[in-house]
Order: structure tokens, then C-alpha cells, then sequence
């Protein structure tokens, strides 16, 4: 189900945010930055500071990860199911070894998403015909000037 390309991103950006439906119903977003790729149907990342996120998961198990490529604005979203490995429990060294997280000490479980639905997602920009060269030269440039020293020419 997750292609070459879906893999790459996940690996690549790394960063991931993830929503889950809290216990009154109110969505709830929070970024993850230690995903990696299991296999060909399945996601995982760390739990190192995200005692909301374990807590919806464990009352409701839908979840919906999106990652996006800041400099070429196209990325995917993926939905699912999570189950929870806590450290201590069968499959967790296994699990917390495959996020190659430097945060490893940290991490307290080690959330597993069955993917389900997959889907590109890209910036309005490409529908007015702007190529993923045009927006990585835009979004370099305005990532650049946004570091001490930095500027930015629109038409960059």
C-alpha cells in the first residue's frame, strides 16, 4: 500500500503530525518527529513527551498523519489504526530499535499505525501551473530568510 515515493517522505521529513479525536469528541493535533517506516503498510513513531495523543489513542484508535515537503509543498496523508507498545512489553526493543530515534532513552512507547487509506496531498501552487522547481526556489529562499542574516526576494 505506501509506494517508494510515500516512504521516502515519511523517512525524509521525518516530522509528522498527527490527529486523534480527544474524550469530548474535539480533534486534536500534535507533531511527532521520530516516524519511521515498518513496512509496506505500516508507520510508527515515539512517544517521548505525548501523553494526549497516547490517552485518545487509547480510547479511540483512528488516527490520520499528515507529512509535507516544506520546499516542494507536496506530501501524503495517511489514516489508520494505532496500538500502543509500552516500554517493558513484548516487541518494544524491536520496535524502539527501527525508529533510530537519538531520543531513544526517552521514549516510553512506541506508537504503531496501521495505514488504511493513503493520499497525495500538494499546494494549490501546481493547480496555477507552477512547477515543484518554481516552489522549492520559493520556499528555499523564504526558509533562508527567515535565519539570522537571511533575506528574501519574492520573485527568488
Amino acid at each position: 500500500m505506501l509506494t517508494a515515493d510515500m516512504k521516502r517522505i515519511v523517512e525524509e521529513q521525518r516530522l509528522g503530525f498527527v490527529a486523534t479525536v480527544g474524550l469530548d469528541g474535539a480533534p486534536s493535533l500534535s507533531p511527532k518527529g521520530s516516524f519511521a517506516v515498518l513496512d509496506d503498510q505500516t508507520l510508527a513513531f515515539g512517544d517521548i513527551r505525548s501523553p494526549g495523543t497516547v490517552g485518545n489513542l487509547a480510547a479511540e484508535p483512528r488516527v490520520e498523519v499528515n507529512f509535507v515537503d516544506p520546499f516542494s509543498r507536496r506530501g501524503y496523508r495517511f489514516a489508520g489504526t494505532a496500538a500502543v507498545v509500552r516500554r517493558g512489553e513484548a516487541g518494544f526493543d524491536n520496535l524502539l530499535e527501527r525508529l533510530k530515534s537519538s531520543l531513544a532513552a526517552r521514549v516510553r512507547a512506541v506508537v504503531v499505525i496501521t495505514v488504511t487509506r493513503a493520499a497525495p496531498l500538494t499546494s494549490p501552487a501546481y493547480d496555477d501551473g507552477q512547477s515543484e522547481d518554481q516552489l522549492r526556489r520559493t520556499w528555499t529562499a523564504r526558509f533562508r530568510a527567515q535565519q539570522p542574516g537571511g533575506r528574501f526576494d519574492e520573485g527568488a
